[in-house]
């Protein structure tokens, strides 16, 4: 069985939180054959690398924004990779390029357009944890480019996609879908279910939780979604092709605040 991890900058944002996370990815590889974990840029990271760039020059090439930003995730997965060996298991961090995820030429809002799943799949077949850069990728000519607003969401998405997973789990900051903002609303409530469709509805409505670029993927490819905290174990949302709250409207928006992509 295949699990993709997917976890934002808040979760992984000090070195304490790399460690829980690193746990919590070592505790699904004890329950499953193989994990991959697409990570994004640590907490304000990439907010930083931007704020350095208009110091410089507000109108930055993207191509060169790209290749600053991109550094971000490359952090983000050598850490996590240490924190998983210290810990006594084996992982391997892999940037968008070494993991074959190939791009359109758009420098800072590229769309993928293929895998090449093999580097990922030698070393799942050498028992690796396999933890890879999010909202990167590369042209056929070897560009390095940027996925735009959450785009590790949409690098998780891809990745399971190809690799045929049916199961997904995205981390973050929340317990999972909402009907409003529970760190606003005091009584939002928690969602068990939600279908692709009411996911991309609310996604395109403004929730931020996930993007509907990846909703749209795991609608297209069946994959079921799990929306989950990264600071507990209790159960999150899930997102599927149909659900028992099929029928039920679904109104509220949930808005996260995290800084990731």
């Amino acid at each position: 069985m295949l699990i993709v991890q997917k976890y934002g900058g808040s979760s992984i944002a000090t070195m304490d939180k790399i460690f829980s996370v690193a746990e919590r990815i070592i505790d699904t590889k004890k329950k499953v054959n193989d994990v991959v974990v697409v990570l994004s840029a640590q907490g304000d990271t990439t907010d930083e690398l931007i704020n350095k760039t208009m110091q410089i020059d507000k109108n930055v090439t993207e191509r060169e924004l790209s290749m600053l930003l991109a550094t971000g995730e490359q952090q983000s997965v050598a850490l996590m990779t240490m924190a998983i060996n210290k810990l006594g298991y084996s992982a391997v961090s892999l940037t968008g390029i070494q993991a074959g995820i190939y791009s359109t030429n758009q420098y800072t809002n590229a769309r993928i357009i293929d895998i090449d799943t093999k580097r990922i799949k030698l070393e799942l077949k050498e028992n690796n944890i396999v933890v890879i850069t999010g909202f990167q990728g590369s042209t056929l000519q070897g560009e390095i480019t940027t996925l735009g607003r959450v785009g590790s969401d949409t690098t998780a998405v891809a990745i399971g996609a190809k690799l045929g997973a049916r199961l997904c789990e995205i981390y973050t900051d929340v317990e999972g879908v909402y009907t409003a903002d529970p760190r606003i609303i005091k009584n939002a409530v928690k969602l068990n279910e939600v279908s692709h469709d009411e996911m991309l509805e609310l996604a395109t409505l403004g929730a931020k939780v996930l993007h509907n670029r990846s909703v749209e993927l795991a609608r297209k490819y069946n994959i079921t979604l799990e929306v989950r905290s990264s600071m507990s174990n209790n159960k999150g949302t899930i997102v599927k092709g149909s659900s028992s709250l099929e029928s039920m409207v679904v109104s509220g928006i949930v808005v996260d605040t995290e800084v990731a992509r």
